[in-house]
This record gives structure tokens, C-alpha cells and sequence, in this order.
């Protein structure tokens, strides 16, 4: 009869092993944790398949209001895919370990149902660690409120008896793993080149003293974001106003201030930038809109974001994309755009989209949209750079938006001079050619469609009447456009990168 000491050294540290992990696991069935029996179970089940994370990304995204909240939900649910499919493809297989022996447990511990996989090492501890960490890698804020409920997740596994301490350990460390390999592949936020920013002359408005701030009470979340900005600067005018009445107020207001401080959307920093360049004042972007693109490429997130800019007196000057004639008309000023400008389908996109918004919500309304326009639309005709051609799409970006992982993403430099120039050709399938153009990304050629960079762009042979689109506005066209840039036009509050 062989004793443990006449084992071979793998196998007698494997059965020491197993020794201890039994044993803190026992400790753990034996012990009365206060409180824990109508929590715990509830809570490792609402994890399984990963529906709690789903549930917490969600609601990360909808009620964070920000770009970094839905990086920060996109990266937790992104992390745990990839955590999922290891333990799933790689991690039960390797190492076929049973189950504990549940009867040590309490029954009021055990779940309804017990698993049928494998033990080592745990899925929804990785699953816990991955989303938890993703979320922290793009918010730490928010990673703060999540690491709780991941821990809590990871205990509740032995405490309903249904992994070994060390499962949990291995799977919340493969988790962990999971989410910087992501990051590897597809960096956050933090991890990206800080954009191009010229630096500019802009005064200090400490606690806002000489800022006159224009609010959109109809864009977004503004009228909430006005909130923020009075407590923030107890010194700033603030004046709501509707759509309408925009214009009137910005002109008015850049002639009070020592700068023109805007909160809204896209369309409303776009009126915004025109007014503040034309009079030759530094621009305040408080973002506050359902789109805030603009102001997220020079890394403005939140208004505390504009408001240390504005202590510190630090500003950047950036391009002003233009267009001629402008939505007036051959007789009227010029167009601005700050983010794009483009003709074909996205127009009427657009124009679905804000048809169906106020009722069914942004995201629903712009899936319906781009399923209505891409099954009705038909080629527009134009002449661009000389030569004619059909098109299902014209873009045009002010600066190059690079990309983050698979798809377009922001801006690193905002006064680089140059026009990021899309085509997506006239055929059929237009849903795949836009498709492919998307995939394909910048600064390509294809049948399909072709990325270019240009300092200005000519078209002609146009529809009188034919719609398109700047930074998320529409008007009609003439039969001729001029697309161009007035290089570093505008002055922009942004805090300068750590």
C-alpha cells in the first residue's frame, strides 16, 4: 500500500492542493455569513449567461450620459465576450475537474440548478472579472460601482457550493487577462495619441466671469447640463433660448463676452463656431447634446472637462470646414461644418432619423431610418472633380478621422488642413457597398468606393434641390457646391492632455 509521501511530486502536490481548497471551501460551507442567503444565490444566478452584465452595460449607457459611459459599457460587454469564449473553447477542457460536493452546503445556499460543466475554472468569475475590469480600463468611476458586484458575483460561486476557491481564483484571474488582451488589440481611450492641437491665446474666465453661455433648451440633455455649468461657474451668464431664437442669442452674446460658451448638440456648436469665428472670440463647447462628436475629439467629455479649460485659460485652434454657397442660398453667408459634411443617403438619413426620434428614441430611429432610406434611395448624379459619375454617398471630414479597432473612430488631429474625402460609387446593394466602404476604411481605393484626402473639392451637375447634410443639419443644394477649409479659423477652451 503506497503512501502520499511515495507518490511522485506532481501528484502529492495536486492531492495538497486539493487538500487545502476542500478545506476552504468547507470553512466557507460551515461558516454563517449574515444576511448572505437571500442575496448571494439570487445574484450568481442573474449572472448566468451573462445577463446582469448585459443589464449593467445597458443601463451604463443610458443613464451615464456620456461618451466614456458607453465606451466604458461597450468595453465591460466586449471584455466579457472574449473571457467567454476562452473558458469556454479552451479553459473547461483543459483541466476536467468535478464539482464540489454540494451536500456540504446548506440547502437554502444551493441553486435550483445545478451546472453540468466542468469546475475549473469558473465562468461567471471570469465573466465578473472581464466586465469589471473593461469598465474600469475606459471609467473608473464607474469600474468603482461595478468591482463590488463582480467580487460579489465570484464569492457567491463557493458560497452556493458550486466551485472550489480556487476556480473562482483562476477564472476572476483568465477575466482580468481577458480585458487587457482586448485592450492590446483595441486600445481605450487613454492609450490613444493625444490629438493635434495647436495651441492658442484664449483669457482665464475663472468661475466663469465674462462668459456668456448659449443654451439649445431643446438639444439633449442641455437644460440639465445648464444646471451643472451655474454651479460650476457661479460668475457665467447663461441664456435658454429656443432653436429659433439661436442665432439672435449667439450674436448677442459673442458681443457681450470676452467668449461665446455654447451647450448643445452638433448643430448647435456648428452655429455656435461660425458666430465665434466671425467675431474673433475664443468658443466654450459644453457638450449637452444627444451627438457631441465635436467636442469628444479635442477630449471635452464633461462640462468639469470645459470648466478646467476655462480656469487655466487653455485653448487650441482648430479648422473650420466651408461650403459655398452656403444653406442661405448663392446670395447668403457660407456654410461651416466642424465634423462632416455629405450628400446622398445619409441626408435623408438624417431626415428620418429627427422624424422618428421624439418618438421611439435615437438608436430605434436611426436603425429605421437607415433601413427606410437604404431601401427607397436611388444614386444621385454629380460631376465631382471634373469628371460625372453616380453616388450613394459623398463624405467629406473636417481633418481624417482615423480609426479605434474595427471601425471609424475620432480625430487625432483637428487643424491639419485636409478634407477626409469618402465615395461610395452608384450600382446596386447599396446597403453593401456602404458596407464595404466602412470596413474598408480611410485612405483606399476600390470598384466600390474610394478615400482620399484633399484640401478642397468641386462639384458640379447637380439637382437644384438635392439635400444634404453638416454636422447633423440639412438644407438643399444648387447645382454647384465648393467644399474647402479655413485652416485654424477657430479657438477652442480644451484642456491639454496630462
Amino acid at each position: 500500500m503506497s503512501t502520499s509521501s511515495s507518490l511522485p511530486f506532481p501528484r502529492r502536490w495536486r492531492a495538497g492542493f486539493h487538500r487545502r481548497d476542500l478545506a476552504a471551501f468547507q470553512r466557507v460551507a460551515e461558516r454563517h455569513w449574515p444576511g448572505a442567503e437571500h442575496v448571494l444565490p439570487r445574484l450568481s444566478r442573474s449572472a448566468n449567461h451573462g445577463v446582469l452584465w448585459v443589464g449593467a452595460a445597458v443601463g451604463m449607457a443610458a443613464l451615464g450620459g456620456s461618451a466614456r459611459s458607453r465606451r466604458a459599457a461597450l468595453r465591460g460587454i466586449a471584455s466579457l465576450a472574449v473571457a467567454s469564449a476562452a473558458i469556454n473553447t479552451v479553459g473547461k477542457g483543459a483541466v476536467r475537474r468535478e464539482r464540489p460536493i454540494v451536500d456540504l452546503v446548506p440547502v437554502m445556499r444551493q441553486l435550483k440548478r445545478q451546472p453540468g460543466t466542468t469546475s475549473f475554472p469558473s465562468g461567471h468569475a471570469a465573466s465578473a472579472a472581464a466586465f469589471a475590469t473593461g469598465v474600469a480600463l475606459e471609467s473608473k468611476g464607474w469600474g468603482a460601482i461595478v468591482a463590488p458586484v463582480a467580487a460579489a458575483v465570484a464569492a457567491s460561486r463557493v458560497y452556493t457550493g458550486v466551485h472550489y476557491p480556487s476556480d473562482v481564483v483562476a477564472g476572476a484571474a483568465l477575466g482580468v487577462g481577458a480585458a487587457f488582451a482586448l485592450r492590446g488589440v483595441v486600445p481605450t481611450r487613454g492609450q490613444l495619441p493625444a490629438p493635434g492641437r495647436p495651441p492658442a491665446e484664449a483669457p482665464a474666465l475663472p468661475a466663469g466671469q465674462d462668459l456668456v453661455v448659449v443654451v439649445n433648451r431643446e438639444s439633449g440633455s442641455a437644460t440639465a447640463a445648464a444646471g451643472v455649468i451655474r454651479d460650476a461657474l457661479p460668475l457665467v451668464s447663461t441664456v435658454e433660448c429656443a432653436p429659433s431664437d439661436l442665432p439672435g442669442c449667439l450674436e448677442e452674446a459673442a458681443r457681450q463676452g470676452k467668449a461665446l460658451g455654447v451647450c448643445g448638440g452638433d448643430g448647435t456648436v456648428n452655429m455656435a463656431a461660425a458666430v465665434a469665428a466671425t467675431h474673433g472670440v475664443p468658443l466654450a463647447v459644453f457638450p449637452g447634446g444627444t451627438l457631441n462628436h465635436f467636442a469628444y475629439d479635442l477630449g471635452i467629455e464633461t462640462v468639469h472637462d470645459t470648466v478646467t479649460a476655462l480656469t487655466s485659460g487653455d485653448a487650441v485652434r482648430v479648422d473650420l470646414g466651408r461650403f459655398r454657397p452656403g444653406p442661405q442660398g448663392p446670395d447668403g453667408a457660407d456654410g461651416y461644418f466642424l465634423n462632416a459634411f455629405s450628400l446622398g443617403v445619409y441626408p435623408e438619413l438624417v431626415r428620418t432619423r429627427e422624424h422618428w426620434a421624439p418618438r421611439i428614441g435615437g438608436w430605434p430611429a436611426g436603425v429605421l431610418a437607415a433601413l427606410e432610406t437604404l431601401r427607397g434611395s436611388r444614386p444621385l448624379t454629380a460631376e465631382l472633380q471634373g469628371r460625372k459619375r453616380p453616388l450613394w454617398l459623398l463624405f467629406v471630414g473636417n481633418g481624417l478621422f482615423r480609426r479605434v479597432g474595427p471601425a471609424p473612430g475620432r480625430r487625432h488631429n483637428l487643424a491639419d488642413g485636409l478634407l477626409d474625402v469618402r465615395v461610395v460609387h452608384g450600382g446596386r446593394t447599396p446597403g453593401l457597398r456602404l458596407l464595404a466602404a466602412a470596413i474598408a476604411g480611410p485612405l483606399t481605393r476600390s470598384p466600390v468606393h474610394a478615400a482620399v484626402r484633399r484640401r478642397k473639392v468641386r462639384l458640379s451637375g447637380l439637382a437644384p434641390g438635392t439635400p444634404y447634410a453638416y454636422d447633423g443639419e440639412v438644407a438643399s443644394s444648387g447645382s454647384e457646391l465648393v467644399i474647402d477649409k479655413l485652416p485654424e479659423a477657430l479657438t477652442v477652451y480644451c484642456p491639454m492632455p496630462v
